[in-house]
Protein backbone atom coordinates (compact mmCIF):
# COMPACT_ATOMS: atom_id res chain seq x y z
CA UNK A 1 0.00 0.00 0.00
CA UNK A 2 1.24 3.68 -1.15
CA UNK A 3 1.06 5.53 2.68
CA UNK A 4 1.30 8.93 0.97
CA UNK A 5 -1.99 8.18 -1.25
CA UNK A 6 -3.47 7.61 1.36
CA UNK A 7 -2.36 10.19 3.93
CA UNK A 8 -2.73 12.70 0.74
CA UNK A 9 -6.70 10.93 0.00
CA UNK A 10 -7.39 11.97 3.93
CA UNK A 11 -5.82 15.46 3.97
CA UNK A 12 -8.05 16.01 1.12
CA UNK A 13 -11.01 14.69 3.13
CA UNK A 14 -10.05 16.96 6.16
CA UNK A 15 -9.78 20.14 3.52
CA UNK A 16 -13.37 19.23 2.15
CA UNK A 17 -14.89 19.00 5.64
CA UNK A 18 -13.61 22.31 6.71
CA UNK A 19 -14.48 24.18 4.06
CA UNK A 20 -14.19 28.38 4.44
CA UNK A 21 -17.70 30.44 3.69
CA UNK A 22 -18.79 32.02 0.68
CA UNK A 23 -17.10 35.50 2.11
CA UNK A 24 -14.15 33.90 3.12
CA UNK A 25 -13.98 32.31 -0.66
CA UNK A 26 -14.47 35.55 -2.27
CA UNK A 27 -12.09 37.57 -0.48
CA UNK A 28 -9.29 34.83 -1.34
CA UNK A 29 -10.27 34.35 -5.04
CA UNK A 30 -9.80 38.35 -5.30
CA UNK A 31 -6.68 38.75 -2.99
CA UNK A 32 -4.86 35.57 -4.82
CA UNK A 33 -4.39 37.79 -8.37
CA UNK A 34 -2.90 40.38 -6.67
CA UNK A 35 0.73 39.70 -6.99
CA UNK A 36 2.93 39.19 -3.90
CA UNK A 37 5.29 42.30 -4.98
CA UNK A 38 2.38 44.50 -4.22
CA UNK A 39 2.09 44.76 -0.79
CA UNK A 40 6.23 44.86 -0.54
CA UNK A 41 6.50 47.56 -2.13
CA UNK A 42 3.33 49.44 -0.14
CA UNK A 43 5.11 48.98 2.78
CA UNK A 44 8.38 50.64 1.16
CA UNK A 45 6.54 53.25 0.26
CA UNK A 46 4.62 54.13 3.30
CA UNK A 47 7.99 53.93 5.19
CA UNK A 48 9.82 56.55 2.93
CA UNK A 49 6.63 58.44 3.08
CA UNK A 50 6.68 58.47 7.23
CA UNK A 51 10.19 59.66 7.09
CA UNK A 52 9.53 62.35 4.61
CA UNK A 53 6.37 63.79 6.76
CA UNK A 54 8.77 63.25 9.92
CA UNK A 55 11.85 65.03 8.05
CA UNK A 56 9.81 67.56 6.86
CA UNK A 57 8.35 68.08 10.41
CA UNK A 58 11.11 68.65 12.08
CA UNK A 59 12.75 71.24 9.52
CA UNK A 60 9.78 73.00 10.21
CA UNK A 61 9.74 72.76 14.15
CA UNK A 62 13.67 73.68 13.70
CA UNK A 63 12.74 77.12 11.58
CA UNK A 64 10.20 77.80 14.21
CA UNK A 65 12.40 78.19 17.01
CA UNK A 66 15.35 79.90 15.13
CA UNK A 67 12.46 82.66 14.20
CA UNK A 68 11.71 82.45 17.91
CA UNK A 69 8.29 81.39 17.56
CA UNK A 70 6.84 78.73 20.16
CA UNK A 71 7.06 75.21 19.09
CA UNK A 72 4.45 73.14 18.09
CA UNK A 73 3.91 70.10 16.79
CA UNK A 74 3.65 70.53 12.60
CA UNK A 75 0.76 68.94 11.08
CA UNK A 76 3.22 66.12 8.99
CA UNK A 77 4.74 64.90 12.32
CA UNK A 78 1.49 63.18 12.96
CA UNK A 79 0.78 61.99 9.77
CA UNK A 80 4.62 60.28 9.70
CA UNK A 81 2.89 58.16 12.14
CA UNK A 82 -0.02 57.70 10.98
CA UNK A 83 1.22 56.57 7.53
CA UNK A 84 4.00 54.97 9.82
CA UNK A 85 2.07 52.47 10.78
CA UNK A 86 0.62 51.06 7.52
CA UNK A 87 3.92 49.46 6.81
CA UNK A 88 3.20 46.10 9.41
CA UNK A 89 -0.50 45.81 8.34
CA UNK A 90 0.87 45.90 4.30
CA UNK A 91 3.54 43.85 5.08
CA UNK A 92 0.59 41.31 7.45
CA UNK A 93 -1.62 41.27 4.08
CA UNK A 94 1.01 40.23 2.19
CA UNK A 95 1.74 37.60 4.15
CA UNK A 96 -2.20 36.43 3.70
CA UNK A 97 -1.97 36.92 0.28
CA UNK A 98 0.96 34.05 -0.09
CA UNK A 99 -0.70 31.64 2.12
CA UNK A 100 -3.77 32.36 0.34
CA UNK A 101 -2.15 31.41 -3.00
CA UNK A 102 -0.37 28.69 -2.02
CA UNK A 103 -2.79 26.95 0.92
CA UNK A 104 -5.72 28.09 -0.13
CA UNK A 105 -8.97 26.83 0.04
CA UNK A 106 -9.55 26.47 -3.69
CA UNK A 107 -7.01 23.89 -3.54
CA UNK A 108 -9.41 20.78 -2.63
CA UNK A 109 -13.22 21.37 -4.00
CA UNK A 110 -15.82 19.46 -3.12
Amino acid sequence: MNTYIQETEQEAREAIAEQEGPIAKSIEKRTAKLPSDLFLWGAGAAMLASLAFEVIGMRRSERRRVLGRSVARSASQPLAGFVGMWVPSLLLLGVYNKIVKVAGSDRVTP
